[in-house]
C-alpha cells in the first residue's frame, strides 16, 4: 500500500523538483518603490525560503497593468535587476522562487497609469473597489477609476507583453517559473466572468470567447519559458474585485479541461473568498469537480489548493488529492513557517497595520523558533 503523502513530502511540479508540499501564496505588501524590487526584498524572501516554492507577490507585466503603488514590475532593467538580487539569494538559500505575472485591468487608478490615462478593461465597467496609492510614506485606499473597453487590435500586443514578461523573469531575472495571475478580478478573470466582461466581438459572450484571452496568454508564456515552467492561478467564485459570474462551474470546468493540453506546473486554486470564507452558500462550486475535469483531460500539473488553510486542513487537502497547499498571511508573520507545521509550534500574530508599505517593520523582523 503506498503511503499517505504529507505536507513535508517532496514532490514534482512539472519541471520544478521541491523540497515540500507548502507553498507561499503570493502576498501584496507595497514595498517597491518606483516598482524596483530592494534588497529588503530579498531578504524577506530569503527568510521563507523553506517552502517548498515560493510565490512572489504579483508583478505588472508592464505600466498599464500596474495598480496599486509602490508593487514591484517586471518591465524595466532596474525591476529586472532587482529581481535578480531575490533571486539569487533564494537560491543561495536553497528555496525556488517563481514570480507571478500581473495586469491588474480596471482595477488601477489614473495616478498609476501612462499619461494619466484611464485603465482598461473587457468592458467600460467601473469594478466597485479600492486600490492602494501611498503619500508620504502612508498608503490610502482609494476608489479605482472608470476604465475604457480595450479595441480588439490591442489585445495580441497584451499577449506579446505577457510572453516578453516570462522570458525576462525566466532568462534575465533568474526565477524558475512564473506563475500567470488569471485570479481575483484582474485582467483576465475579467474577461473571463460576464460580470466585467460584455464584449460582443471574439473575446466576449459564450464561455469558449471569454476564455480566449487566457489561453493565448498561456499558448505564448509556454512557448517562451517551457510549460513545465509556468503555473497559473484561477479564483472561481471569489467576490474579490468586484469579480462575479452567475455560472462559474462551466466556466471553469471549460477553463481546467482547455489548461490539460498545456502541461503546466502546476494549477493554483483558491476556494472560496479570497482572504475571506471557504464556503460561500450563495455561490456553491465543486472543487473536486473542477480537479476531476482537469484530470479527466489529461491534465498532469500538480494541484494546489488555497485560502484559510490551517495545519489540519491542508494535509486533509493532501490526503484527498492536492499536491501543493498554498498558505498565505501565515507566512507573513511566521518566516519559518515550515518548520513552526512540523513542530506543532505556535504561530505568530500577524501586525495588519504593517502588510502594505513601510520598512522593515512588519516585514523581516518577526521571530523565528529557537535553534536549540
Amino acid at each position: 500500500m503506498t503511503p499517505i503523502a504529507t505536507l513535508f513530502d517532496p514532490v514534482h511540479a512539472g519541471d520544478l523538483q521541491l523540497a515540500n508540499r507548502i507553498v507561499m501564496a503570493p502576498l501584496t505588501r507595497n514595498r517597491a518603490p518606483e516598482a524596483i524590487p530592494t534588497p529588503l526584498m530579498a531578504q524577506y524572501y530569503t527568510q521563507r525560503a523553506s517552502a517548498g516554492l515560493l510565490i512572489t507577490e504579483a508583478a505588472a507585466i508592464s505600466q498599464q497593468g500596474q495598480g496599486y503603488a509602490d508593487v514591484p514590475g517586471l518591465y524595466g532593467t532596474e525591476q529586472l535587476d532587482g529581481w535578480k538580487q531575490v533571486t539569487h539569494s533564494v537560491h543561495a538559500a536553497g528555496g525556488k522562487i517563481v514570480v507571478q505575472l500581473w495586469h491588474v485591468g480596471r482595477v488601477s487608478h489614473t495616478s498609476l497609469q501612462p499619461q494619466g490615462g484611464k485603465p482598461v478593461a473587457p468592458s467600460a465597467i467601473t469594478a466597485k473597489t479600492k486600490t492602494v496609492l501611498i503619500k508620504d510614506g502612508v498608503p490610502a485606499f482609494v476608489d479605482t477609476s472608470e476604465p475604457r473597453a480595450l479595441l480588439t487590435t490591442e489585445l495580441p500586443a497584451i499577449v506579446h507583453t505577457y510572453q516578453a514578461a516570462a522570458r525576462n523573469a525566466v532568462e534575465t531575472a533568474g526565477f524558475d517559473g512564473v506563475e500567470i495571475h488569471a485570479a481575483n478580478g484582474y485582467l483576465l478573470d475579467q474577461f473571463l466572468k460576464l460580470g466585467s466582461n460584455q464584449r460582443r466581438d471574439d473575446f466576449g459572450g459564450s464561455i469558449e470567447n471569454r476564455a480566449r484571452l487566457l489561453l493565448e496568454v498561456v499558448q505564448a508564456v509556454t512557448q517562451a519559458v517551457g510549460a513545465g515552467r509556468v503555473g497559473i492561478r484561477l479564483s472561481p467564485v471569489t467576490p474579490a474585485n468586484d469579480a462575479f459570474d452567475p455560472d462559474p462551474q462551466p466556466l471553469f470546468d471549460y477553463v481546467v479541461r482547455a489548461l490539460a493540453a498545456f502541461k503546466l506546473a502546476y494549477i493554483h486554486i483558491i476556494e472560496g473568498a479570497t482572504a475571506g470564507d471557504r464556503e460561500l452558500p450563495d455561490r456553491p462550486f465543486d472543487y473536486t469537480g473542477l480537479r476531476r475535469a482537469y484530470r479527466a483531460a489529461g491534465g498532469k500539473g500538480a494541484w494546489m489548493v488555497n485560502n484559510g488553510l490551517d495545519k489540519a486542513l491542508a494535509q486533509a487537502a493532501i490526503a484527498n488529492g492536492a499536491d501543493l497547499v498554498a498558505f498565505g498571511r501565515p507566512f507573513i508573520a511566521n518566516p519559518d513557517l515550515v518548520a513552526r507545521l512540523r513542530k506543532g509550534a505556535v504561530l505568530n500574530e500577524g501586525d495588519r497595520s504593517t502588510y502594505y508599505g513601510g520598512g522593515a517593520k512588519g516585514y523581516t523582523d518577526y521571530p523565528t523558533l529557537s535553534k536549540d
